[in-house]
């Protein structure tokens, strides 16, 4: 018996070793498992990264391991754990930067990103705030140098409630249990602020705040919890002493933390008694017994957990739409898209999401709502109220009745207008002025009324007989009247009034009446009627000037038809001003038979129009023609032309072409400077000449023009134009003088007729003077 006994606790005991040991592997296994998924997840993180094959990045994990002194399964985690980047493990990588530094053998020398996991750990385990405060100060916070923490719980009216504080003395909790609203504090700034708060010294801020007695110097950081749009309450953290402020970084990580609290304050682990957020039914019943258009709002968030928009879950039976719609056509919607035009900057959505954010409720006297009607703004004055009810927000408005909006646009228009109203009875005397008209006239709202019948005591000396009228008309004659008045105030300022008043007709003795500071008016009369007066005389001395421009034009280059006969050959001008006086140009011709037997032939065009361009066309076209009296050609000529625009001209620009024909062996030399070739039309045709180089007059101090030449046939016709003839605004030059080479080729009978015909078909549109000058050989009889 005891020999079986002894075998079967043998047996027993070897199965249970075996039982052991087949767990161990199991574990074994799965965390081998466990281990190659994550060498190969931080390999696949290397591919991507590094843009390698798979045998690439499992050597480069070996070779970093290796040079890290490191095993490749730690090396992975911390991989993964950084691309991963979830807030805990990012918030880790970023206090490597800020913490104090430690021994290497330091207890306290576990990586920041176990201690953060551990944080986390214990807050997820926590069973009330408390306990989560104690984890966060002993994992996350003591690395840092803090020395307390407190996590404040954000009442309905902006109250701050304890729910957990560590590293204080024993009795700071009961000293700081509650907050009310308006004390300064650190944990009140970042609520009101909706943003972290730095206090580098409570002692020079002035601030109180928990945990100030051991740490009277210290540095304060505060940064709101909250989650989906809502502060649930603040995180706050004590310094010793002064501390440098964080950086961004470190903001973030102290961010995650806070918003880490906020899922703690959001459930009951916070051991705290939190308004119910998922039942509206109290809420609706209370926006029913409102007198005023109420409508219960939830918040909606998005995807992330962040407020978007405010759902419209209910419009209480006296809800009136500004649009004209109905309760059911707004109920279920959001806010943003029944109302658009609510999300301006300082609107009524902006302080909507204050008050869910904050829980504070908020009161307007006055506050514009705009609604689209129509696609058209409709904007109503009303008073707003704004609170929030656990879960929802209240939004509660009152439109102003008809009689205060009139009595409101009636002030406004007086202040807008500068005018004032008054109201008197001549026989008791009593006097009825609003506040504008005590303004007019320079008068403390507690001062006596001016009466209508002392007007002209405070009036200019001169304005006394116009006054006088009006009273009489008035007060005599008992008919509506009106006059203006220069007011001479007590302090010394004058202003322009006009008065209007009338008799009561239900009641004799009683006139009322308004005044209206016509200032402004009067002075821009004054200023309208002398720059009208200015700019009559301008006119005139344009138009006189304009005219002389014309007279001195048409005296050196008049319009008729002139043509010049020489022996076996033609030449015939034309010349058409502008249609426009203003316009007088610059356009010049000549053809003029010289001593030596040669011809002179020329056009040009000065850059402009007006008296200068005139005189300017004078200058040049005077010493061209005194300039062939040298004998020298058409390029030697437009050099000295040249010199005579920039030196004894207003330092003007022009366009010239010069050519001489000479008889004797019908030979043509022109030179070109920045102008349109001529135009040579032969038995084959019409064309244009080279267009050989020549800059424009006055633009260069040493230039050279090229000459050109040819033998002139029987029957060929020679012609110079300036640009007035082709150019348009819609087309280019060459396409204008394709056009002119079509118009040049039909057979004419004379030359006057060719140039007539051109003239007659010419398709300018820019309103420019035109000259034409050509010649014709003729053919022998």
């Amino acid at each position: 018996m005891d020999t079986t006994e002894g075998v079967r606790a043998d047996t027993t005991g070897r199965l249970a070793a075996t039982v052991d040991r087949l767990r161990a592997r199991v574990r074994e296994a799965h965390a081998a498992a466990d281990g190659r998924a994550l060498i190969e997840l931080a390999r696949g993180v290397l591919v991507e990264r590094l843009r390698c094959g798979p045998s690439a990045a499992a050597a480069q994990l070996a070779a970093l391991a290796q040079q890290a002194g490191r095993p490749q399964l730690e090396l992975a985690a911390d991989i993964v754990d950084q691309a991963s980047r979830d807030t805990l493990s990012e918030a880790g990588r970023r206090f490597l930067d800020h913490v104090m530094a430690e021994p290497p053998d330091s207890p306290e020398s576990t990586p920041v990103t176990v201690r953060l996991r551990t944080a986390e750990s214990g807050v997820l385990s926590a069973t009330d705030t408390q306990s989560v405060a104690r984890s966060l100060m002993e994992h996350a916070l003591a690395p840092l140098g803090a020395v307390g923490v407190a996590v404040w719980l954000a009442g309905p009216d902006s109250s701050l409630t304890l729910a957990g504080c560590a590293g204080f003395a024993a009795d700071e909790d009961r000293r700081w249990r509650y907050v009310p609203p308006g004390v300064a504090v650190p944990a009140r700034q970042a609520l009101t602020q909706r943003g972290p708060v730095w206090i580098e010294s409570l002692a020079e801020a002035g601030i109180p705040s928990i945990g100030q007695r051991g740490a009277p110097d210290g540095s304060r950081a505060a940064v709101p919890a909250g989650t989906g749009g809502r502060i649930l309450g603040v995180l706050e953290i004590c310094w010793p002493g002064r501390a440098e402020a964080p950086n961004q970084q470190l903001w973030r990580q102290i961010e995650a933390l806070a918003e880490l609290c906020a899922h703690t304050l959001d459930t009951p682990n916070s051991g705290l008694v939190l308004e119910p957020d998922d039942s509206v039914g109290e809420l609706v019943d209370l926006a029913d017994s409102l007198r005023d258009p109420t409508l219960v709002l939830r918040p909606h968030l998005d995807a992330t957990g962040a407020l978007v928009d405010f759902r419209i879950e209910h419009a209480n039976p006296r809800f009136h739409d500004l649009g004209g719609r109905l309760r059911g056509e707004v109920v279920g919607g959001f806010l943003l898209e029944a109302y658009p035009l609510v999300a301006e900057r300082g609107g009524l959505f902006e302080r909507v999401e204050r008050v869910w954010a904050t829980g504070e409720p908020f009161r307007a006297e006055r506050l514009d709502l705009t609604a689209l009607v129509g696609q058209v703004p409709l904007t109503a004055a009303a008073g707003v109220g704004i609170s929030r009810h656990g879960g929802a927000v209240l939004l509660v408005w009152h439109i102003e009745d008809e009689a205060a909006k009139l009595a409101n646009l009636l002030r406004h228009a007086q202040r807008l207008g500068r005018i004032g109203g008054f109201e008197e009875n001549l026989t008791t005397g009593e006097i009825a002025w609003n506040s504008e008209l005590f303004a007019l006239y320079g008068l403390s709202a507690t001062a006596d009324p001016v009466p209508i019948e002392q007007l002209a005591r405070h009036a200019h000396p001169d304005d006394a007989v116009a006054i006088g009228r009006f009273l009489r008309t008035l007060l005599h004659h008992r008919r509506p009247a009106s006059t203006a008045f220069r007011l001479l105030r007590s302090d010394g300022v004058a202003r322009h009034i006009r008065v209007i008043a009338e008799p009561v007709p239900e009641a004799a003795s009683v006139v009322r009446g308004a005044y209206q500071d016509i200032s402004a008016q009067h002075w821009t009369e004054v200023a309208l009627t002398a720059t009208r007066e200015q700019l009559e005389h301008s006119e005139q001395q344009s138009a006189e000037r304009n005219r002389l421009t014309l007279l001195l034009q048409h005296a050196i280059m008049p319009p008729a038809q002139n043509t010049l006969r020489a022996p076996q050959l033609d030449v015939a001008v034309r010349y058409r001003p502008a249609e426009k006086e203003h316009l007088v140009g610059g356009d010049w011709y000549d053809a003029v038979v010289l001593p030596s037997g040669q011809i002179l032939l020329c056009v040009g065009d000065i850059a402009g129009h007006g008296i200068e361009s005139a005189t300017s066309m004078v200058v040049l076209r005077n010493a061209l023609r005194g300039l062939t009296a040298t004998g020298a050609g058409p390029a030697q000529l437009l050099t000295w032309l040249n010199l005579v625009t920039r030196h004894l001209t207003d330092r003007v620009t022009a366009t010239a072409v010069c050519a001489l024909y000479d008889p004797r062996d019908r030979t043509l030399r022109w030179a070109r400077a920045g102008h349109l070739p001529p135009v040579l039309i032969t038995e084959a045709g019409a064309r244009t000449l080279p267009l050989i180089r020549g800059p424009l007059l006055g633009g260069l101090a040493d230039p050279d023009y090229e000459e050109g030449a040819l033998t002139v046939a029987e029957g060929d016709v020679f012609l110079l134009f300036t640009d007035g003839l082709i150019e348009r605004k819609d087309r280019t030059v060459e396409e204008s003088l394709e056009r002119l080479l079509a118009t040049a080729s039909r057979e004419a009978t004379t030359l006057d007729q060719r140039l007539d015909r051109l003239l007659t078909h010419s398709n300018s549109d820019t309103d420019d003077d035109t000259c034409i000058v050509g010649f014709q050989l003729r053919r022998p009889d």
